[in-house]
């Protein structure tokens, strides 16, 4: 006896899930509807069974094949258009041949014992027998009423409530005859409780009922599927779950990583291969699909997470649909029915409310709050630059494919032939992506220079001297699964906003240069490169007086590329060196807050230890760097810009110093004492750049380490800083702590507010508003100035949704009460 399996429905109520998937496909614990339906099936006996396809036909037909792997034959029969549930069993008759079968739908969970429904057939010699269920609210289902010989007297499809007269409703489940398809026309519409079923009873035929005891679900709404859901984790249901009942009720499939310390509150499912970190909660009724990610401080209960997906940390995921390949990033939520569809990106605090679909390949920026389905806007998604250059997590947000995709667009605005300089980071991450760029530009006619790991500096000055941009690639500070991706203009700066819309709208319009077999790149790898940068920082910087001084100087390379250059650099600057971090270490491609914290105790414990003039911590690509007096004190960031521009300012008693305006205006009192002016820039390192063009510059800081010496370059270089800092302090024969206690102590605190990014514009509206006749710079954010000269800076976030403030008063607390005032101001406007 052969089987039919129904499996042509578009399932309409279930979408955005089967909107690039047929309903078959959904999977119930990690495995498609169907393949539990099959399964059923082959225990029962149907090794032969016949599919009927029409929607997404490939997709079904793809992912069982011809049914070895089930250990059955499958055959199918296509619908060019749907005949409804008669029409396409007809259509698939000469598949049948001339003897009984069973007709079951592909999109229904159910462990019937089909082998007493065909028994129950053949005892009463019916035509047809119609597998019934009792069922508490048969509105969705056509209802059937039996005589007292278990023969259908009347069928009725989808009533009104004040039409039913039974709560036995068609699962859809048949035992026919063969000649019952005789009733049928070919390639026309046709169904069987509709129009064939009701012919037959008007003829008296043989229309058996059989009512089951077993579990049926029909998955049909998004209510139905996440129950079905349940119902298996539960057991409600005879079907076979992959994996180990580790504990009562949770499941864990094969290769599935779970830490010890998530916790887990069955019954539950972790598909294959599933990362669940510690700190991450799963609660009831949760499955997770095969190589989801799921990191500390996510939330998930009675949640349906198909394959790929990514769950950043501290999400919260509550009786909702997540579908394959989608991102729900750190802190967004998902309330209760809401679906998110395949190939989708929830954003960082971004908020779907209940009930609300997010139809495939969609954007919800961060921050977002959603309460309309999304189905045909893109959601707005931000611009791709950020300020750390293109960022992400490594293999879910900056894929290969991204990498090509934003090389061949920015390949597309500079001239064939021209080179371009390529660097990373010791970093595997890094070194990956960095290889998907290099072909991207190869194959966009361009040549390659790639100067593998190096510090950052090095590179932006190899751009400068010999290419016309470049790209280096990082781990970002702080997040080891990160990276950046920094696209470099001609002078080895960070390509300008003008450069990065230029290569969005390429990117958007996906219109990118494709080289001809003749044109494709050339890629070399230039040597001594290293001795190369050393060689022209020592040129270029005063050492005068160093090998005098006979310093001693603790340096920490911080485990990154720096490490390559510093010992050439170190023996030829003519001090006693005591070096730490000389290696490169890939499994720490960067540093977190606390690590740095320990590195800096470290460092000031040899520094006073070893009797040094002063020790610096290099950050891992070179770029910035962190100071120890030679007390072993670190000196804080916003110290040490104080301690190098006293420096600075006191041996060249004239020039500028371009400083953020987010810094002390003790830094005012500090220039002003030996002759020398502050320009005020924005926060962004591409506006420290635009100021370091003022041929009158002596020194550029950010207040973060980063210090641009002019004399070397205009970029932020903290080797060049470092050297730079060895010959003032040989010069002088000042000590760090002594210059620290000689400058007067700042009183500056700062806050970060979450805005929502639609709140962002009303929240500088009502700060301009609020300052009233109070002195207002703009020259990044809003500053409000008060008449004794302390002040309050508010400026949005670009990249985030967030508003940092900050304020600094004549003492601590006069700052924190400035900052309390406008913090409300911001709060109130967020409302």
């Amino acid at each position: 006896m052969k089987a039919v399996v129904m499996a042509g429905g578009e399932g309409t109520r279930l979408r955005p899930m089967t909107a690039s998937m047929p309903k078959p496909l959904l999977p119930v614990v990690n495995r498609p509807i169907m393949e539990h339906v099959l399964r059923l099936l082959r225990s029962h006996g149907f090794d032969e069974t016949v599919v009927t396809v029409q929607f997404l036909a490939a997709l079904v037909r793809n992912y069982f094949g011809d049914g070895e792997d089930l250990g059955m034959s499958l055959q199918y029969a296509t619908e060019e258009t749907p005949l409804g549930t008669a029409g396409s069993v007809r259509n698939a008759a000469h598949l049948l041949k001339d003897d009984t079968f069973v007709v079951i739908s592909g999109d229904a969970l159910t462990d019937i014992d089909l082998t007493s429904l065909v028994k129950a057939h053949r005892q009463r010699g019916a035509l047809v027998t119609v597998c019934l269920k009792r069922v508490e609210n048969p509105l969705d289902f056509g209802i059937t009423i039996l005589d007292e010989d278990e023969r259908i007297q009347r069928f009725l499809e989808k009533p009104t409530w004040g039409q039913v007269f039974s709560d036995t409703v068609n699962t859809g489940i048949y035992v026919m005859e063969p000649e019952v398809l005789e009733l049928v026309t070919a390639g026309e519409t046709v169904d069987w409780s509709g129009d064939v079923f009701p012919k037959l009873l008007e003829r008296g035929a043989p229309v058996y009922g059989y009512v089951a005891d077993g579990y049926w679900e029909d998955v049909g709404t998004q209510e139905s599927y996440l129950r079905a859901q349940a119902d298996v984790l539960n057991g409600n249901v005879d079907v076979q779950i992959d994996g180990f009942e580790v504990s009562p009720g949770v499941w864990i499939a094969e290769g599935a990583d779970v830490d010890p310390d998530a916790k887990l509150v069955g019954p539950l499912y972790v598909g294959d291969y599933a990362k669940v970190e510690g700190g991450a909660t799963l609660r009831e009724h949760t499955v997770l699909g095969s190589n989801v990610v799921v990191k500390s401080g996510a939330f998930l209960e009675r949640a349906v997470v198909h394959d790929n997906v990514f769950i950043g940390p501290h999400a919260s995921l509550r009786a909702c649909v997540i579908g394959k390949n989608t991102d729900v990033m750190r802190s967004a939520r998902v309330e209760e029915n809401a679906v998110i569809g395949d190939e989708c990106v929830i954003e960082e605090e971004a908020i779907v409310q209940s009930g609300v679909k997010v139809y495939p390949f969609k954007t919800v920026e961060a921050g977002a709050v959603v309460n309309q389905s999304v189905i045909f806007e893109s959601r707005g998604q931000r611009s791709l630059f950020g300020p750390r250059g293109v960022s992400g997590i490594v293999n879910v947000e900056i894929t290969p494919e991204l990498a090509v995709r934003l090389a061949s667009a920015w390949a597309t605005t500079l001239p064939k032939g021209s080179t371009v300089i390529t660097a990373c980071d010791h970093s595997r991450g890094a070194r990956t992506i960095k290889r998907a760029v290099i072909a991207a530009l190869n194959s966009s006619a361009l040549n390659v220079e790639d100067l593998e790991a190096v510090p950052l500096p090095v590179a932006r000055l190899q751009t400068a001297d010999g290419g016309v941009g470049g790209v280096y690639i990082r781990t970002t500070r702080g997040l080891p699964e990160s990276i950046d991706i920094v696209l470099l203009d001609g002078a080895g700066a960070d390509l300008s906003q003008s450069g990065q819309r230029k290569v969005e709208r390429v990117l958007s319009r996906q219109e990118y240069r494709r080289a001809f077999p003749g044109e494709i790149g050339d890629l070399q790898w230039p040597s001594r490169v290293g001795e190369g940068y050393v060689t022209a920082l020592l040129h270029r910087l005063d050492t005068r007086g160093v090998a005098e001084a006979e310093l001693k100087v603790v340096v920490d390379t911080g485990g990154g590329p720096a490490a390559l250059i510093l010992p050439p650099l170190l023996g030829r600057l003519s001090i006693d060196v005591l070096t730490i971090g000389n290696r490169l270490d890939e499994t720490y491609p960067t540093e977190t807050r606390e690590g740095r914290q320990v590195a800096l105790e470290r460092l000031g414990e040899l520094v006073a230890s070893s009797g040094a003039a002063f020790g610096v911590r290099f950050d891992p690509v070179g770029e910035r760097i962190s100071l120890a007096d030679e007390t072993g004190r670190p000196v804080p960031d916003e110290r040490a810009l104080l301690v190098v521009l006293d420096l600075v300012a006191a041996e060249k008693n004239r020039g500028v110093v371009a400083l953020p305006v987010t810094t002390t205006r003790v830094s005012e009192a500090v220039a002003r004492f030996h002759g020398v002016r502050i320009a005020w820039t924005g926060t962004s390192s591409a506006q420290l750049a635009a100021a370091a063009h003022d041929p009158d510059l002596v020194l550029g800081a950010d207040g973060r380490g980063g210090f641009v010496v002019p004399e070397s370059s205009g970029i932020v270089d903290g080797i060049a800083a470092f050297v730079h800092l060895v010959g003032l302090v040989a010069r002088t024969q000042l000590q760090l702590s002594e210059i620290n206690a000689r400058i007067p102590t700042s009183h500056i605190v700062r806050r970060s507010i979450p805005t929502p990014w639609a709140a962002k514009g009303s929240v500088m509206r009502a700060v301009v508003e609020a300052a009233g006749d109070r002195q207002v710079d703009t020259t990044d954010g809003v500053r409000v100035v008060e008449r004794d000269g302390s002040w309050t800076l508010v400026l949005p976030d670009p990249s985030e949704p967030v508003t940092h403030l900050w304020a600094e008063g004549s003492n601590d607390a006069a700052a924190e009460a400035m900052l309390d005032e406008w913090a409300l101001v911001v709060e109130r406007a967020n409302r």
